[in-house]
């Protein structure tokens, strides 16, 4: 039996979403939309929840079209949840939320659209219609919907694990300006890491890039360093934690003792490695709004960029987010625009030149 799915994602990398599905053999890829993935699978749904990029994935229930800017949208939207056999995808919960998004100008809320469907939704499964309206947050264990309008096309869609994809499980330590787990698994695609033998992030923060990085490198050795002791409390951690949960990240179980990964306090602008011993280099450098610039960096990013052009193998490659512009001494083989934080950064694939 087929199943139509909704996988979420952060703008710009839903293209890597879709390649993710059809590689694992997930699915057929039907669409993308703004943030959505829509697929067609036959996979159990627990096969599902291992997408490394994706937000969140869903069981869509219904694709609504004719929704329009005008408000009589929302009597569609509730009459199509009316009409859903929500009995037959109904999971065990103490309520029905709904969270909702659209692309454009409508003249109605988003409140209004989780309203108006929410309360379809928990009639007839005789649950409590948990609103969010007034900065209200459901309480933990309601069935969580999730409705999305893009042009005059809706999809009402049910989640299928208990939270979303990106509230990964091995992240129990975080700090200001962590970087995103599905926009981290992208770097990973990006750095085709296959095959490399060191991978390394010299501004690591909770080490969410190389845990990531580590589904995608199963014999690499992961290095990372931070200029706060902090940070690289948090990333030995989480990478404990990621190491002994394993099959939750999508990684390959293993003993602590594998010692695949390595932590350390240092400054960007002198990373201690040899030269051109990094076959990959993945790096969120600090861009100054949550986290400001440090230590030898507080100047500008300029000594990171030469330390990495340093450390990087003469046939390696560089992933970076970045905010200022294509760093000099790189030339660029890809270069992704993404939607994060409010702020539009380029997820840019680099070699070094010269």
């Amino acid at each position: 039996m087929h199943t139509f799915a909704v996988a979420r994602a952060v703008h710009g990398i839903e293209p890597l979403v879709a390649t993710e599905i059809r590689r694992a053999g997930l699915g057929v890829v039907r669409g993308v939309r703004h943030r959505e993935v829509w697929f067609e699978t036959a996979c159990p749904e627990a096969d599902l929840l291992g997408l490394r990029t994706a937000d969140d994935v869903l069981l869509a229930a219904a694709v609504v079209d004719g929704i329009g800017h005008e408000r009589s949208a929302l009597r569609r939207l509730a009459a199509a949840a009316r009409t859903l056999d929500v009995g037959a995808l109904a999971r065990t919960g103490n309520g029905v939320e709904v969270s909702a998004s659209f692309v454009g100008r409508r003249n109605y809320t988003r409140f209004e659209i989780e309203d108006a469907v929410g309360a379809e939704l928990a009639r007839p499964l005789r649950l409590p219609y948990r609103s969010r309206r007034d900065g209200r947050r459901p309480p933990s264990g309601a069935m969580a919907w999730r409705v999305t309008i893009e042009d005059d096309r809706a999809v009402i869609a049910l989640r299928l694990a208990e939270r979303p994809l990106h509230r990964r499980a091995y992240k129990s330590a975080s700090i200001r300006g962590t970087l995103h787990p599905p926009v981290a698994a992208a770097m990973a695609e990006l750095a085709r890491l296959p095959g490399a033998g060191t991978v390394l992030d010299p501004c690591c923060g909770a080490g969410t890039t190389l845990i990531e990085a580590a589904a995608s490198a199963p014999r690499a050795r992961l290095l990372g360093f931070d200029h706060d002791p902090a940070a690289v409390h948090a990333a030995t951690a989480n990478a404990r934690a990621a190491t002994m949960e394993g099959g939750r990240t999508g990684l390959t179980p293993c003993p602590p003792s594998a010692g695949r990964f390595g932590f350390g306090v240092a400054d960007g602008g002198q990373i201690p490695v040899a030269g051109g011993s990094a076959d990959r280099v993945l790096v969120n450098p600090p861009w100054g709004r949550q986290v400001p610039p440090q230590g030898l960096l507080a100047g500008g990013l300029g000594p990171l960029w030469r330390e990495v052009r340093r450390v990087v193998a003469a046939d390696g490659l560089v992933v970076a987010l970045v905010h200022d512009g294509i760093p000099r001494g790189f030339a660029v083989e890809e270069a992704i625009r993404v939607s994060l934080s409010g702020q539009h950064p380029v997820l840019a694939v680099l070699r070094r030149t010269g």
